[in-house]
């Protein structure tokens, strides 16, 4: 754990512990208490206090793709590492087909629904994934032989169209949510890459909150175990929902990395003086 976070466990315990016997919050059950503070580090840690990790993971050769972490939410960053410890981000193509097909009861690929079996009996057929490219297809490079001008020579090779292409990254991808991986496109033979993602922490087995956001937590417990109670009067609820949003209004700030000095940084970085003559 951090030195900069509190077990949940013992915020749990500290809520509890200053609950009065006339308090709103004071019938509810453990379980609930817990229910809700993990609902709430989720809310506000995907909102001001993000859990990001790194992960080196492995590439699967077959079918080019890298299976997502357990934890996984949202990426951020997929690349390679040099030999300076500098990642090289691969770039985001929509385009990396990542199609499958019906099958039958027998694992044969379909392309229709008629025969599809349906293992689960869920109301949704069974698929396989089908990558392969579809009938009567050309690759991206025979596209481009109506454009190439190559009757000339130049310093004893033959001329080819210059500016074909574009963009000098390590690598491509696409998020594959359905399949939970992310298809990757190389042209080197990388056998590893990190990934750079936002984590639920709610998953953890032990999970933790920011210092900062740790009376943002309990005021949220606190609103949501009163929220739907009849008998909390109304002014109750808009006090309790007040304090929490000006409590997670407080930890935002207090979580914000941007300074002065790095604004500062950020406007010189591109300035440079003029050459004296």
């Amino acid at each position: 754990m951090a030195r900069n976070t509190v077990p949940l466990s013992q915020v749990i315990k500290d809520f509890i512990i200053t609950l009065d016997g006339d308090d709103y919050a004071s019938n509810a059950s453990d379980s609930a208490i817990r229910n809700l503070a993990l609902r709430g580090i989720r809310e506000i840690g995907f909102d001001i206090s993000k859990k990001i990790k790194s992960l080196k993971l492995l590439i699967n050769t077959t079918n080019n793709t890298v299976e997502l972490p357990d934890d996984f939410v949202d990426l951020l960053k997929i690349g390679i590492v040099d030999p300076d410890g500098i990642v090289r981000v691969f770039g985001n193509n929509k385009h990396i087909n990542q199609s499958m097909s019906y099958k039958d009861e027998n694992d044969v690929a379909l392309f229709t629904s008629v025969g599809a079996n349906d293992e689960n009996a869920d109301g949704v057929l069974d698929r396989l994934e089908d990558k392969t490219s579809t009938q009567g297809s050309v690759s991206s490079s025979e596209n481009l032989n109506d454009f190439i001008f190559d009757n000339y020579l130049h310093e004893g090779s033959v001329g080819r169209l210059y500016g074909a292409g574009g963009g000098h990254l390590a690598g491509e991808y696409r998020l594959n949510l359905e399949q939970n991986r992310i298809e990757v496109e190389t042209n080197n033979a990388y056998t590893h890459v990190v990934v750079e993602y936002i984590a639920d922490e709610a998953r953890s087995a032990s999970p933790d909150v920011h210092v900062y956001a740790e009376e943002a937590l309990r005021s949220y417990m606190y609103y949501k175990i009163i929220e739907r109670k009849s008998s909390v009067p109304a002014n109750e609820k808009s006090r309790a929902r007040a304090e929490y949003y000006n409590e997670r209004r407080k930890a935002n700030a207090r979580l914000s990395n941007f300074t002065k000095e790095e604004a500062l940084k950020t406007i010189r970085k591109n300035f440079h003086q003029a050459p004296k003559y």
